[in-house]
C-alpha cells in the first residue's frame, strides 16, 4: 500500500464510523491495475472483528442475474429465514431456491436492504464488491440500491469500479479516484533493478502499481542485467493497457500445457467452486495436480472449496490466451459439470457460449432462463438471454419473436440505445399481430421514457390500427397506452384522435368528448356533461381491484382534468396502494405523480412535497428521466409558493431542459407555471406574465391549462393588459359553469371580480369567499373547504379582496381580509404573499407584528424523520415503515430514537395524540 495514505485514511475514517454504528459507502474508481483490489484487501485485512462480506465481478458471466448478490450473501444465507415473509420470499426466488415470481424489484431490493442490516445485528459489516463492472447489473442495482439507504446499520460498502469499462455505472454513491503512484512509491516495488531498468519501467508503467509489477516480472535475466534493447519495451505508455496484459500473458505462456487447460476452466466458470472447476477440467483431461505450477506462480489462490485468481487481469489472460476451440470445448465441459448440479441458469449460457451457429435447443433454454429472469425482474439479464436466444434461431419469426422479447425487456430495464439496436434487427413486417404490438409498445415505451411522446402515441396508434378487430383486447390496451403518452404530451388534438378510434370504451369515452370538436373552449360545451356521465362508472370501477395501473392512472387524470379534486386523490391513493400492494413499483413514480397533483390542487403542500420527493427518488433510480421532469416540475410549484426562488429555478431549469426539445408539453407548463406563480408573487407581474402565457401555449387546450389561468389573470391585471386578463378570465368562467365544481367557480368569480367593472367586483369577491369557505371536504379529514380552491386560493381571494377594499377606503373592512390572508399565508409558509399581504396590512392600519408558523414541534424534525414519524403515529411497525420508506428497519428505529426527544414524547400512543393535535 505504498503510496496510498489519502485513500487509506479515507477508507479508515468510514470503517470507524461503521464501528460507531453508522453506515456509508464508497466507489473506488480508477484504471486497470490502478490498486483498486488493494485497497479492498487492506480494508478487509483492517475490518477487526467486523464481519466480511466480499463478490467479485467475472466478465463472462455478467448476464446471470443476481449471480453477484447469491455469491455475496452465500456465507450468511441462513439470514434470509429471519427476513419478512415477502422479503424472504423474493430473495429464495432470484437464488434460484424457489420456481416463485418476483413482481417487484423493490422488494428484492428491500429484501437486500433488511439483509445487510441483519447481517450488521452483531457488530459492523464490511461488504466489497470487486470490479463492479462486472457484476451483473441487477445485483449491482439491488447492492447500490441499498448503499444509498443505509444510516444507522454499522455497515460500510466499498464498491470498486474499472473506469472506462463497458458496465461500469454504479450510480448515486460518492467516489474516491485511485490514481497512479508518484515516483518515490513506485521506486519502492523495483528493488533490485538497476537504476536505468528501473526508470524505463517507471516511465512505461506511468504509476500503475500493477505495470510496475509485472512489467518487472515479465523481464528477462539479460533485461534484469541492463541489457535493454531498442524493442525492449515501448518508448511511450501509449499501450500501457496492452503491455499489462502481456505481463500477464507471457506469465501464463509458461505454465505448462495442463495447467493452462484448467486455469481455463477455472477463467470461464464463475462459481468458484473448486469442484465445479475440477469436474470440468477431468473431462479435458487435466487435474487438481496441474493447478500446482499455477500457485506455486502466485497467479491463484487456492482452498479446500475454493479457486480464486490473483487479479482479474490474469483471469482475462488465462481465457482470452487460449485458442476458440479450447474455449469452447471448456464451456461444454462446465455445462456438463453444472447439468447435475441443479444448476440450469448458468449450464444454458456455457452452452450458449459453446454454439457455433443455430441451435434451437440451447435456444429454449435461454428463453426459459429470460423468463426466469423476467420473473424476477431481473429485466437487463432477461434481455441478454432473449437476445442470445434469438442469436441461435434459425427461424425468422420465431428470431422475430426473441428479439421483441429482448427489446421490451432492455427497455424496461432502461436500456434505451440498447432497445433501440434491437429493434433495429427485428426482421419485418410481423405476421404474429401480438408480437407486432409487443413491438410497438417496446418502441413506444424508448420514445416516451426519454424521446417524444407524442412519437409514443403515434406509434401504439398506428399499431392499433393494424391489430384492428380481430384483437380487441389488444387494440384497447394500445389505445388507453397512447391516450396516456399524448396527454403528457399535453396534445389535446391527439387525445381526441386516439380516443376517438373506440369511444364506446368508457377510459376513452372521457377524453373523446372532453377534446372533440363538439368542445370548442368558451362557446358551447355539450360534450361536458357526457364526459361527466362516462367518469361516473371509471370511478367506481376503481374500488375493483381487477382494475389495472393505467384506468387507475387515467380515471384519476379525468377527475383532476374536470375539477373534481377530492376523487382525483381517492383515486390516485388507490393507484398507489395498487402499486404497492401488487408489486408493480415501476409504476409507482407514475402513480404518486398523479397523487402529488391532486394534493396540489387541494392545497396540501407539505404532503405533495413528501409524496414528490419519494418519486422524484423512485424515478431517478429507474432512470424515469421523462417522469422525472413531471415531478421536478410540480416540485416547483409549492416551492414558488414558498418564494424559494433559487430552488424554482433549479427545478425548472431541469424540468425544461428535457421537456421542451422532446414536446413534453405538460411537464414544460408546469415548469413555466412555476416560474410565473415565483415572478408574481415576487411582484414581478409582467415576468409572471410572460412566463405563464408561454406555460398556456405549451398546452394549448383550455382545459388543459386550466390550472394556471388564475394567475394568468392577475398577472395581466397587474402589468396592464385588461384585454389579455379578460379573455382567460372568460375561457376560465365557460369552463367553471359547464364544469360545476365549486372549486373552479370560486376562482372565476376572483377573476371576474378582478377584470369586470368595479361596481360588480364587491359581489364576485364575496361569492367567491362563499364558495372557498362552501366546497366538498376532502375524504381523508383536512377540513371544510379543501375541495374548493384550498386554503392558498382563500388566501389569495382575500388578499386580493382586502386590496380592492383598501383603495376604497374602506380600511376596517380591508384589515378583516387582509389579517386573514397574512394569517393563511404564514400558515403555509408563502413567505412573498404573506410579505404582499402584510404590507397591505400596514397600509390599512392593522397590526402587523410578524408572526411565526404554529409547527410546534413537528417544524424540529427533518424531512426524513417527518415522514417516519407520521407512519409511525398510524401503528405501523418499523419494518413496514422501512418497507414504505425504502429504509433499513434499523435506520427506521433511528430516525425514531432522535425523534421522539425533540417532540417530548416516549412512546407511538403518545406520539399518534401529539400528531392528532
Amino acid at each position: 500500500m505504498r503510496g496510498r495514505s489519502t485513500e487509506r485514511e479515507r477508507i479508515g475514517r468510514l470503517l470507524a464510523d461503521g464501528r460507531r454504528g453508522n453506515s456509508s459507502a464508497l466507489l473506488v474508481h480508477g484504471e486497470a491495475g490502478i490498486g483498486k483490489s488493494a485497497l479492498l484487501d487492506w480494508a478487509a485485512g483492517q475490518a477487526g472483528g467486523a464481519r466480511v462480506l466480499r463478490v467479485e465481478g467475472i466478465e463472462s458471466e455478467m448476464e446471470l442475474a443476481y449471480g453477484g448478490l447469491h455469491q455475496l450473501f452465500l456465507p450468511v444465507l441462513d439470514l434470509v429465514d429471519s427476513l419478512p415473509p415477502a422479503q424472504a420470499d423474493a430473495l429464495r426466488a432470484v437464488f434460484g431456491l424457489t420456481s416463485d415470481e418476483v413482481r417487484d424489484s423493490f422488494t428484492v431490493g428491500l429484501a437486500v436492504l433488511t439483509m445487510l442490516s441483519e447481517a450488521a445485528a452483531d457488530g459492523p459489516l464490511l461488504c466489497l464488491v470487486d470490479d463492479a463492472q462486472w457484476v451483473d447489473r441487477p445485483s449491482v442495482n439491488m447492492l447500490t440500491f441499498a448503499a444509498r439507504r443505509l444510516r444507522a446499520e454499522g455497515v460500510v460498502m466499498l464498491f470498486a469500479v474499472r473506469d472506462g469499462a463497458p458496465g461500469a455505472t454504479v450510480k448515486g454513491l460518492p467516489g474516491l479516484l485511485v490514481e497512479g503512484l508518484d515516483r518515490t512509491a513506485a521506486a519502492e516495488l523495483l528493488t533490485g533493478l538497476p537504476p536505468y531498468v528501473a526508470d524505463r519501467v517507471m516511465e512505461e508503467a506511468g504509476g500503475n502499481p500493477l505495470a510496475l509489477i509485472e512489467l518487472s516480472a515479465a523481464l528477462t535475466p539479460a533485461q534484469r542485467a541492463g541489457r535493454l534493447g531498442p524493442l525492449a519495451l515501448p518508448e511511450t505508455a501509449a499501450g500501457l493497457r496492452g503491455r499489462i496484459q502481456d505481463g500477464f500473458l507471457e506469465q501464463v505462456g509458461r505454465l505448462p500445457e495442463a495447467t493452462r487447460l484448467v486455469l481455463l476452466v477455472a477463467a470461464a466458470d464463475d462459481t468458484g467452486s473448486l469442484g465445479t472447476v475440477l469436474g470440468a477440467a477431468r473431462e479435458l483431461g487435466a487435474g487438481v495436480e496441474d493447478l500446482e505450477p499455477a500457485e506455486r506462480a502466485g497467479l491463484v489462490l487456492l482452498s479446500g472449496e475454493l479457486v480464486r485468481f490473483r487479479h482479474p487481469l490474469v483471469r482475462y489472460a488465462a481465457y482470452r490466451s487460449a485458442p476458440l476451440a479450447r474455449r469452447i470445448a471448456a464451456h461444454r465441459a462446465l455445462a456438463g459439470a453444472l447439468g447435475g448440479a441443479g444448476q440450469p441458469h448458468r449450464r444454458a449460457w456455457h452452452l450458449a457460449a459453446a454454439a457455433t451457429g443455430p441451435d434451437e435447443g440451447v435456444a429454449e433454454e435461454l428463453e426459459r432462463v429470460a423468463e426466469w429472469a423476467g420473473n424476477r425482474q431481473a429485466m437487463a439479464s432477461a434481455s441478454a438471454a432473449y437476445e442470445r436466444a434469438a442469436q441461435l434461431t434459425a427461424d425468422r419469426d420465431l428470431r422475430a419473436r426473441r428479439l421483441v422479447q429482448a427489446a421490451r425487456k432492455a427497455a424496461d430495464a432502461g436500456q434505451d440505445q440498447r432497445c433501440g439496436a434491437l429493434s433495429d434487427q427485428v426482421p419485418l413486417p410481423l405476421a404474429d399481430q401480438e408480437v407486432a404490438a409487443n413491438f410497438a409498445r417496446a418502441r413506444a415505451a424508448v420514445e416516451l421514457g426519454h424521446r417524444s411522446p407524442a412519437a409514443a402515441a403515434r406509434i401504439l396508434l398506428d399499431s392499433a390500427d393494424l391489430t384492428g378487430a380481430a384483437h380487441p383486447e389488444a387494440t384497447a390496451s394500445l389505445l388507453v397506452d397512447a391516450v396516456h403518452a399524448a396527454y403528457s404530451g399535453g396534445d389535446a388534438a391527439l387525445m381526441a384522435e386516439v380516443a376517438s378510434r373506440a369511444p364506446e370504451l368508457p377510459v376513452l369515452a372521457v377524453p373523446a368528448l372532453l377534446f372533440g370538436d363538439d368542445v370548442p373552449g368558451a362557446s358551447g360545451m355539450p360534450g361536458v356533461s357526457g364526459a361527466l356521465a362516462a367518469l361516473r362508472p371509471l370511478v367506481a370501477a376503481t374500488e375493483v381491484a381487477a382494475t389495472g395501473v393505467m384506468e387507475r392512472l387515467l380515471t384519476g387524470i379525468h377527475c383532476l382534468l374536470t375539477g373534481d379534486h377530492p376523487t382525483a386523490r381517492r383515486v390516485a391513493l388507490g393507484a398507489v396502494a395498487h402499486c404497492r400492494e401488487q408489486g408493480i413499483s415501476g409504476w409507482l413514480p407514475t402513480t404518486l405523480d398523479l397523487l402529488v397533483r391532486t394534493e396540489l390542487a387541494l392545497g396540501h403542500h407539505e404532503e405533495a412535497v413528501a409524496r414528490g420527493t419519494e418519486a422524484l427518488r423512485l424515478a431517478e433510480y429507474y432512470d424515469l428521466a421523462h417522469r422525472a421532469s413531471h415531478l421536478r416540475a410540480a416540485l416547483a410549484l409549492p416551492a414558488a409558493v414558498r418564494g424559494e426562488e433559487e430552488q424554482v429555478r433549479a427545478l425548472t431549469e431541469e424540468a425544461l431542459g428535457y421537456a421542451r426539445p422532446r414536446g413534453v408539453g405538460r411537464a414544460a407548463a408546469d415548469a413555466l407555471w412555476a416560474r410565473g406563480l415565483l415572478e408574481l408573487g415576487l411582484g414581478r407581474a409582467q415576468t409572471a406574465l410572460d412566463a405563464l402565457s408561454a406555460a398556456r401555449q405549451e398546452v394549448g387546450h383550455p382545459l388543459l391549462c386550466l390550472p394556471l389561468l388564475p394567475d394568468l389573470v392577475e398577472a395581466a391585471v397587474r402589468a396592464g393588459h385588461p384585454e389579455r386578463a379578460a379573455q382567460a378570465a372568460g375561457v376560465l368562467d365557460a369552463w367553471a359553469t359547464a364544469l360545476d365544481r365549486p372549486a373552479l367557480g370560486a376562482l372565476a368569480a376572483r377573476c371576474r371580480a378582478l377584470t369586470g367593472p368595479d361596481g360588480t367586483a364587491e359581489q364576485h369577491f364575496t361569492a367567491a369567499l362563499a364558495l372557498h369557505s362552501n366546497g366538498d371536504s376532502d375524504s381523508e379529514g383536512h377540513g371544510a373547504g379543501a375541495g374548493a380552491g384550498n386554503a392558498f386560493d382563500r388566501a389569495r381571494t382575500a388578499l386580493l379582496y382586502g386590496e380592492w377594499l383598501r383603495r376604497l377606503r374602506r380600511q376596517i373592512d380591508a384589515r378583516e381580509q387582509l389579517r386573514a390572508a397574512l394569517d393563511g399565508f404564514e400558515a403555509l409558509g408563502a413567505r412573498p404573499w404573506a410579505e404582499r399581504a402584510r404590507s397591505e396590512l400596514g397600509a390599512a392600519g392593522g397590526e402587523t407584528v410578524l408572526t411565526t408558523r404554529q409547527d410546534g414541534p413537528i417544524s424540529l424534525l427533518s424531512p426524513q424523520e417527518r415522514e417516519v414519524v407520521r407512519l409511525a403515529a398510524t401503528g405501523a411497525s418499523n419494518r413496514e415503515i422501512a418497507a414504505q420508506l425504502f429504509l433499513s428497519p434499523r435506520t427506521v428505529g433511528h430516525h425514531l430514537y432522535r425523534a421522539f426527544p425533540k417532540l417530548g414524547v416516549g412512546s407511538r400512543t403518545e406520539l399518534a395524540a401529539l400528531l392528532a393535535a
